[in-house]
């Protein structure tokens, strides 16, 4: 590992969690060096626009560079590329909005978000990171993992978004266990109050699990009696298929948790 670099990663990562800036001291302090250390740090990733600094406080923020490579990691990603058909189509079969999102470090990535159809406000929520534990997509995923993999989001951390969000592994084990027989999950008032979620496992062509694909809108449009199951068997025929053009064999979600 080449400790700079380490170094100015962790300079990055301590910017993304502040409200809503630190200065070279707090910094210095947060990954643990010596001032001139962190000021040199910063400088570096202030010269290549990945940090900036405010004029009036002195305080660094994450800056614009940061967009450009991110977005350019999500034109790449095979996954948002192959999704984006499957997931409008999903989006107007449903009349609701479709995420799709990889896990990332016991988190959720939304790498693409299909609006709902219609003239109503809504808000991109590409680029979001989301708790594993507390959205229908992070536990579509969990639940296909090789279960080393399972086992460590159950016993790392587990946040409470909301007082519906599940923190007990117990719980979130039978769960995924469900998930597993279903063939998808759900969340309902545990991401957003009053938001529900439905979202399917995607596998690629080694028949890995890579990510999911779901809806997600208001509870009594989602969970409905006479609309959950046909939203859930929508969700999950609409994952098989973004999986077969990723290349996944057939058997890809039975052997994928062995």
């Amino acid at each position: 590992m080449v400790q700079a670099v380490h170094r100015a990663i962790h300079v990055l990562r301590e910017l993304a969690t502040a409200t809503p800036r630190l200065g070279v001291t707090e910094l210095a302090d947060r990954i643990g060096v010596a001032k001139p250390t962190a000021h040199a740090l910063l400088r570096t990733l202030e010269a290549e626009g990945l940090v900036v600094q405010d004029r009036e406080s002195g305080k660094y923020q994450l800056g614009p560079g940061l967009v450009t490579l991110g977005n350019a990691y999500l034109d790449s990603h095979e996954l948002r590329t192959r999704a984006a058909t499957w997931a409008d189509r999903l989006a107007t079969q449903a009349d609701a909005a479709v995420w799709t999102g990889i896990l990332m470090d016991g988190h959720v990535l939304v790498v693409h978000h299909a609006f709902r159809p219609g003239g109503a406000m809504q808000v991109l929520e590409t680029g979001a990171s989301l708790p594993w534990n507390a959205c229908a997509l992070g536990k579509a995923v969990a639940a296909f993992l090789p279960a080393e993999r399972r086992t460590a989001l159950l016993t790392g951390e587990l946040p409470r978004v909301t007082g519906s969000s599940l923190d007990d592994p117990a719980e979130l084990q039978a769960q995924l266990d469900r998930v597993r027989e279903t063939g998808y999950a759900v969340d309902e008032n545990e991401l957003t109050l009053g938001d529900a979620g439905i979202a399917a496992p995607v596998f690629d062509r080694t028949g890995e699990v890579v990510g999911g694909l779901g809806l997600v809108g208001p509870i009594e449009r989602l969970l409905a009696e006479n609309a959950r199951q046909e939203h859930a068997i929508s969700v999950r025929e609409v994952a098989r298929s973004l999986s077969r053009d990723l290349g996944a064999p057939r058997n890809a979600g039975l052997r994928a948790c062995d």
